[in-house]
């Protein structure tokens, strides 16, 4: 009996000294995991203007949140070619963005919606590592879209980003709804269900500045993605928003004014 007691004092001490080392391991690995960096500086110089106030930096994206509309205004986000990842991981649960302080939306008012919960900065452009993939499902970072929108010309026009941050070795990303008032809306909160969608994509290479801005209604469309190409100053008069109120007056209004795809085609 007794040293029937005392193997099982034994085994339970092994299992014990075992358990705190493997335990001590994989808190080691999630440090390691929620600190991955790939080298990412946000890329505040090019952040632009706030008609609400309420601007947050989280580590991979920034954005304006308008709390009528429940919802970013816009979300801007530097997508460099090392940011580039096919890693596949465990998508999360929708988290309430606490850095809200004004509260952001909660993921129910989705819930029997019709709409689906379409990222902002996409979960695609954030495989690089686990911290900064789950970071793009807070709900700061959503906006009500429908599904055939998102999973198609949205989808098309993301795909095509990660193809010029590939081919320009990164560009910077500012994307959004256009809110107005007497927009539909969806839940308890009424988020604001808007009727056009726009991104903004910048190339600010060195010695070279040049950018594309697209304007899509919000419905399924088979039309090539350079239909949907408008000038900068369309959006801002439409948001009242300043994208690059920090760059040179010539060079924004040549920037801002243009309307050429043609460098941005291949």
């Amino acid at each position: 009996m007794r040293r029937n007691k005392l193997v099982y004092i034994i085994t339970v001490v092994i299992i014990l000294v075992l358990s705190y080392y493997i335990n001590g391991y994989l808190d080691k690995q999630d440090v390691n995991e929620n600190n991955t960096d790939v080298s990412y500086t946000p890329t505040k110089y090019f952040l632009p203007t706030s008609t609400t106030g309420q601007v947050i930096h989280h580590k991979y994206y920034s954005l304006s949140y308008n709390e009528k509309h429940e919802q970013a205004e816009w979300v801007a986000y530097e997508l460099k070619k090392n940011h580039l990842s096919r890693n596949d991981h465990n998508r999360p649960y929708f988290e309430i963005d606490k850095a809200v302080k004004t509260k952001a939306a909660h993921w129910r008012n989705y819930k029997n919606s019709g709409y689906s919960k379409g990222h902002l900065c996409p979960a695609g452009d954030r495989r690089f590592s686990k911290f900064a993939y789950n970071e793009t499902f807070l709900t700061s970072n959503i906006t009500p879209q429908k599904q055939d929108f998102n999973s198609g010309i949205w989808n098309t026009i993301e795909q095509k980003v990660r193809y010029w941050a590939k081919k320009h070795d990164g560009v910077y990303v500012v994307t959004g709804g256009i809110l107005t008032n007497n927009l539909s809306t969806i839940g308890k909160e009424e988020v604001s269900v808007p009727k056009y969608f726009y991104k903004i994509v910048l190339d600010n290479q060195e010695g070279e500045m040049k950018a594309i801005a697209f304007l899509i209604p919000h419905k399924e469309t088979n039309a090539s993605i350079y239909k949907f190409v408008t000038t900068i100053d369309h959006i801002e008069t439409l948001t009242g928003i300043d994208f690059f109120p920090n760059l040179d007056d010539d060079k924004e209004m040549a920037l801002e004014a243009s309307a050429d795809f043609k460098a941005w085609m291949f």
